[in-house]
Formats: structure tokens, C-alpha cells, sequence
């Protein structure tokens, strides 16, 4: 998918638009930022211009994380919505298909991470030189092989969710980056074709007016797909 033809009608991402800011439901595939290396690639601001004008981003989802993200369409907007992000001041919450099934229903896992901690350009917990983190986890849905989990991060890391559920010796299916020990590759039902990652909800106060908005992204079709197979 090298450009924005390659995507569906990029209005139909569209979940709010007002003077000051875009919510979207982001198609899995479409980068968040243009890429230095290939700026052929289709993104996200790109995609939305020709309907929305000039957009600001505030944060990004990694290339294969399909789900909710917001955008700023002017500066002022931009800056208030960068400083609740970097204040937390906001909620975001994540929907995963994941292996092996943990024994537990719940755990708040609240550990440091160092981001590009390998050769591999890993985010790893490190508990000398990294920085608080905190993810908490909720199994949803069990399967025979596979449980559908809810991930609320009360950080913002890069691919933190990945390296804590990794930490925990569990693997978001389709990710080849972060697969622990316990992953059996071999089983037919844990393959997908993209990191099966979906940012499923956010809650944040507007910009302007102060008031809370809350945004549900729907499950994209490859999600819908793997929950009947659950």
C-alpha cells in the first residue's frame, strides 16, 4: 500500500470534526507521520487534507495499529492537546488478540522501559535505566489458543503495550518483534497478517471548551474476523 488510493474512502474514518480538532478511526497499513526514508508512502494528515485541510498531529499509531487517533486542525489546538498528552491528562484504551493465555484475569503491570534497548530497536524493561511505566491488562475473551485482552496504558511509550505484555511472556498475535518463550508458532490459529494491536477508545477534555469527549474506534474487519474464530 505505497499511497492513499491503495485505502477506502478516507471520509468514511471520519468519527469527529469540529473547528479545532479530527478524531479518525485509522485503517491498519497507513502510516501516522510520512516516513523520511519513503515519502512515496501514503499517511494519515495526507490522506485528510483534500476533506479537512491542513492537519497538526498530536500522536501517532504505529504503522499496523488500526484504531482511534486524534488530530489538531489549527495551532492553538495543537498545543493544548500536546500538553494534555504529555500531562496524561487523558485515557486510552487498546484491544489486542494475545498468547499464551494468561492464568490471570487482570494485572496492572507496572514496569520501567527503556525504548531501542536492542539491536532489534526493542522497548525492554529495564529496571536500571529505563522509565516508569504502567500498563493495565484485562483478559476479555478466552479461546482455545488465544484470548482477546484490554490494554489501558497510563504512559506513552513507544510500542509499550508490546514490550510489558512481553515482559509478562505473552505476544500480541502477528507481532514478530516482540514473541516470548511459550508462543508456538506452529499453531495455525496465532497466525495473522499484521501485529492484531486496535486503539479502541480515547477520553480527553476539548481543547476549547473543556468538555470531555469520549470516541469508540469499531473493530476493523480482520478483528471482526479473528473474535468469530475466538
Amino acid at each position: 500500500m505505497n499511497s492513499a488510493d491503495s485505502f477506502p474512502d478516507p471520509s468514511t474514518w471520519i468519527l469527529y470534526v469540529d473547528a479545532d480538532l479530527v478524531v479518525v478511526n485509522k485503517p491498519s497499513g497507513l502510516l501516522s507521520i510520512p516516513d523520511g526514508y519513503h515519502p512515496e508512502l501514503a499517511h494519515l494528515s495526507q490522506a485528510l487534507a483534500p476533506i479537512v485541510g491542513k492537519l497538526w498531529i498530536v500522536h501517532r499509531l504505529d504503522r499496523e495499529t488500526s484504531g482511534v487517533v486524534l488530530l489538531a486542525r489549527n495551532a492553538q489546538a495543537h498545543r493544548k492537546l500536546n500538553e494534555t498528552f504529555r500531562q496524561r491528562s487523558l485515557q486510552k484504551n487498546y484491544r489486542c488478540f494475545a498468547a499464551p493465555i494468561p492464568s490471570w484475569d487482570s494485572q496492572d503491570l507496572h514496569f520501567p522501559l527503556r525504548i531501542n534497548a536492542d539491536r532489534a530497536h526493542r522497548t525492554r524493561v529495564d529496571f536500571d535505566k529505563g522509565k516508569p511505566a504502567q500498563t493495565f491488562v484485562r483478559v476479555l475473551q478466552r479461546g482455545a489458543s488465544y484470548c482477546l485482552m484490554e490494554c489501558a496504558p497510563r504512559s506513552g511509550y513507544t510500542h509499550q503495550i508490546r514490550a510489558h505484555l512481553y515482559h509478562a511472556g505473552i505476544g500480541i498475535l502477528g507481532d514478530p518483534l516482540y514473541r516470548p518463550k511459550g508462543f508456538d508458532v506452529a499453531d495455525s490459529s496465532l497466525k495473522a497478517l499484521r501485529t492484531m494491536l486496535h486503539a479502541y477508545q480515547i477520553v480527553f477534555s476539548h481543547p476549547t471548551t473543556n468538555s470531555e469527549l469520549i470516541f469508540t474506534a469499531t473493530y476493523p474487519p480482520d478483528f471482526e474476523q479473528k473474535i468469530t474464530e475466538l
